[in-house]
């Protein structure tokens, strides 16, 4: 088969397309001097007269190859050709059935260019992204399941920090954390928080070999201690320039991690006074690169969501599971009231039922009496419903146990010693 003008290409008949709809401005008359009254000739309103006006001018369509009229559709699109090119696509749609479909698909992406839209991104976008990627073409070497969160929360970030200007990067962050029973503040700017970040997951690249955003010789230090050692060895106030060495450790620390194989996970972080497997670790870091970030869109009124609920629901419990060892620790400083039935490590002990709602919940049982105790449903002795973002605060210690809004049943002294537990988890 032919195509319109003889052209061989593999054509067949279509229905003719209506063109894209024209604006006003497009034929308006814009030499027109607006203050001048048309004219009012009688003899310019014979019927005669008003019938030829009323009948516009006919185009002159030229006779064009297919090859030409293909190449006009995407102008034909943006309704940037003229009268006689627009007629002859348009006669040329109803006889070329491939031009056809990419005039549809031409109109539809226009009409995407005017419609007025949040231009914020969907938080999904690039999982569902990288899911159709890696469904056509999966990854010669694949990042772990557990490394997901971090790699997501990085991602998001740094999304965040190429939509803001250069003055934003100074705007003032206040941050919390629960520590001597009350809510801790301590002010910095946005480029401050990710110093912050850049410093404490040095302690993650130290532990995997790869070079200390501190320097070599660093002794061990608390998170906190490297965030204040890092801000003081600053020789100007920090700035967007920190960005850059942010996000590229984040892509050494996830494509280190990707090549090291299985055991990796199993690696020891050392956070001076405690330690997590490197899998636990790196949740811990994808926690705190959310709240984080959260504090940041709260300083420059930029809109942020919560974390998936697969990655929500992972944060979550790893604060249930760090919270019997953190309820012991309290107990040892007498913060928290003695121990009522201690059992041998693995036996079933007298927990507290924590029930998370929303995105990403789930229902734990946490021992109270015994770090090395099991949760049990039949010795539940308290009950805890929260909002999951809600405890992401509370375990982020930006709102004190007192402030949040939990359901509670049960042992009110087990209650207040559990939901303290969660604040205390938190630090700079």
């Amino acid at each position: 088969m032919t195509g319109a003008n003889g052209d061989d290409d593999d054509v067949a008949r279509a229905p003719w397309i209506p063109g894209p709809r024209r604006s006003a401005d497009d034929h308006a008359d814009l030499t027109a001097d607006p203050t001048v009254a048309p004219a009012t000739d009688p003899a310019a309103q014979t019927p005669d007269a008003v019938a030829e006006a009323a009948v516009p001018d006919e185009p002159d369509v030229p006779q064009l190859t297919h090859r030409v009229l293909k190449s006009l559709l995407g102008a034909w699109a943006l309704s940037a050709c003229s009268a006689g090119e627009t007629r002859a696509v348009e006669d040329h749609l109803t006889e070329c059935a491939p031009c056809a479909e990419e005039a549809l698909r031409l109109r539809d992406a226009v009409a995407l260019l005017h419609e007025d839209r949040d231009l914020d991104l969907d938080p999904l976008l690039r999982s569902r992204v990288l899911e159709n990627c890696l469904g056509r073409r999966p990854a010669r070497v694949p990042v772990p399941e557990w490394v997901t969160p971090y790699d997501a929360e990085t991602a998001r970030l740094d999304a965040l920090l190429r939509d803001i200007g250069e003055s934003e990067w100074h705007a003032p962050v206040r941050l919390k954390w629960y520590e001597d029973e009350r809510v801790t503040r301590r002010k910095t700017t946005v480029a401050g928080v990710i110093g912050h970040l850049l410093a404490v997951d040095g302690l993650v690249t130290s532990a995997l070999g790869i070079k200390d955003p501190l320097g070599a010789g660093v002794p061990e230090l608390s998170p906190t201690e490297r965030t204040e050692a890092f801000w003081s060895a600053l020789d100007r106030p920090p700035n967007r320039a920190l960005r850059g060495p942010w996000r590229d450790q984040t892509h050494t620390l996830i494509r280190t991690v990707s090549f090291a194989g299985r055991g990796v996970g199993d690696l020891t972080v050392t956070y001076k006074d405690f330690a997590l497997p490197l899998r636990d670790s790196l949740l811990e870091r994808a926690f705190e690169c959310w709240v984080h970030a959260d504090d940041i869109a709260n300083a420059v009124a930029y809109p942020y969501a919560p974390p998936s609920g697969a990655h929500l629901h992972g944060m979550i419990d790893l604060a249930a599971r760090l919270l019997p060892a953190a309820l012991a620790g309290r107990r040892r400083s007498g913060l928290a009231a003695p121990a009522r039935h201690l059992v041998a490590a693995g036996a079933p002990g007298r927990s507290l039922h924590l029930e998370v709602e929303g995105a990403g919940g789930g229902h734990w049982y946490i021992a109270l009496d015994s770090p090395a105790a099991v949760g049990s449903p039949d010795l539940a002795v308290a009950q805890v419903a929260m909002d999951g973002v809600e405890f992401c605060q509370l375990v982020a210690g930006h709102i004190s146990p007192e402030e949040a809004a939990a359901g509670q049943d049960g042992d009110r002294e087990a209650i207040r010693d559990v939901l303290s537990a969660a604040a205390s988890l938190s630090r700079l």
